[in-house]
């Protein structure tokens, strides 16, 4: 067997990373091989395109790796990502087969690789209702308004116990072992959206959840419009949503506004908005996702045919707007992603 696991990758893997140029012709690709003895996949890939280098280059292509040539079964549905692997869902009993849809089951994949675990199953509620969160060292939990499951693989079954939330949690992430929710604690009304935070080890032990709030932090949560959060860099939050001209339950928005909270200090800062011109494209929609991670986020919308990209740069202390083009969608817009950090070396 090959010692080195860039061996074990499928051939139309190998094609899609060495044979697309990189977005900066003067930077090689970040892969350092020691190769004794050719690979037969790696002998066989003809030369790279040769592109001009160009003062601005564009962003690199998308790689595709299909989750159909991962998982014997039906059709998998991506759902979360964590650092080694994505997880997903599929119908199925013990496995991944189309022989049965009664039950639902979660599955940890590597797309590059093409290994995959069944994880035990789930009942068709928690997969319809349940919000599933993702983070290393293997560990999964299904969060709902009144119940959460949560799995380790030292265990390798699901632990069930109480969540007790004032409402359905929206957007919850999970930084580290504690958990973050934005719960609606308004009227039917008028939304009125609270931060909630609860670890792991406390739900466990069916404490309650901790509502965060400061004095210093004023109106936050009503500048904001079908507000969401998403996981940033360490222990930094980001929470988006359109920013309301007013705060009347119907006002429209001037932009999409993106808040950082630095779980450290309790101190809010404001990380990017969303330049005018590009926000033009998504007024006509009432909804628009959201998604990604760390220093990047993308948005999409219903008859927006990209995705804009907020990108920040540690280095140059300043977030970049552009569009990413060649996304597939669907009637409902484009595709929903998330961010994954991929690696040949994971292990489901």
């Amino acid at each position: 067997m090959d010692a080195s696991p860039i061996y074990r990758l499928p051939q139309d893997t190998l094609h899609q990373i060495f044979l697309r140029p990189p977005s900066q012709p003067d930077r090689p690709l970040p892969i350092r091989l020691q190769v004794l003895q050719p690979h037969p996949h790696l002998s066989l890939l003809p030369p790279p395109p040769l592109r001009p280098a160009s003062p601005s280059p564009p962003p690199p292509p998308l790689l595709s790796a299909p989750l159909t040539t991962t998982i014997v079964g039906p059709t998998p549905n991506p759902i979360a990502p964590s650092k080694p692997s994505i997880q997903t869902k599929t119908t199925g009993s013990d496995s991944p087969s189309p022989s049965s849809d009664s039950t639902k089951s979660l599955v940890a994949c590597n797309p590059l690789t093409r290994q995959y675990r069944v994880l035990p199953q789930l009942g068709s509620a928690w997969s319809r209702h349940g919000s599933v969160l993702v983070g290393p060292p293997n560990r999964v939990l299904v969060l709902s308004e009144l119940a959460a499951l949560y799995f380790t693989g030292s265990t390798n079954n699901w632990v069930n116990f109480s969540s007790n939330l004032p409402s359905k949690p929206r957007s919850p992430i999970l930084v580290s072992d504690l958990v973050l929710a934005l719960c609606d604690v308004g009227s039917p009304w008028r939304s009125q959206w609270k931060l909630f935070s609860c670890t792991i080890s406390s739900l466990q032990s069916s404490q309650s959840w901790y509502r965060l709030e400061k004095h210093e932090w004023g109106d936050v949560f009503d500048i904001l419009k079908r507000p969401r959060l998403v996981k940033g860099i360490g222990n930094r939050v980001l929470m988006i949503g359109g920013l309301r001209s007013s705060f009347s339950p119907n006002a429209s928005c001037s932009t999409i506004l993106i808040l950082r909270l630095d779980l450290a200090t309790m101190e809010w800062a404001e990380a990017g908005r969303m330049p005018p011109e590009m926000f033009q494209c998504f007024q006509e929609s009432s909804k628009f996702k959201v998604f990604g991670g760390g220093n990047r986020v993308c948005f999409s919308a219903k008859r927006v045919g990209r995705l804009a990209l907020w990108d920040y740069s540690k280095e140059k202390g300043k977030a970049e707007w552009r569009w990413i083009e060649g996304v597939p969608g669907s009637g409902d817009g484009l595709f929903r992603g998330f961010l994954f950090e991929a690696q040949i070396t994971a292990l489901p």
